[in-house]
């Protein structure tokens, strides 16, 4: 996901977004331990996505 599209949601649509982006995680990693990932570098694009939402977030907020 870009910044651009990010930046185009408001604040509670970001929340949600982060939520999602950290439930997906969980379950990457989850399949990652249970030996049943096919592409593990999505859990490196899911974390940067988290990063980039929260500071679009921080910067609304602040």
């Amino acid at each position: 996901m870009k910044a651009s599209e990010i930046r185009n949601l408001s604040a509670t649509d970001l929340q949600k977004k982060a939520s999602d982006l950290n439930q997906e995680l969980f379950t990457l990693k989850f399949q990652l331990h249970t030996g049943h990932l096919e592409n593990s570098s999505r859990i490196n694009d899911v974390r940067r996505d988290i990063a980039r939402v929260n500071t679009i977030l921080q910067e609304k907020q602040g």
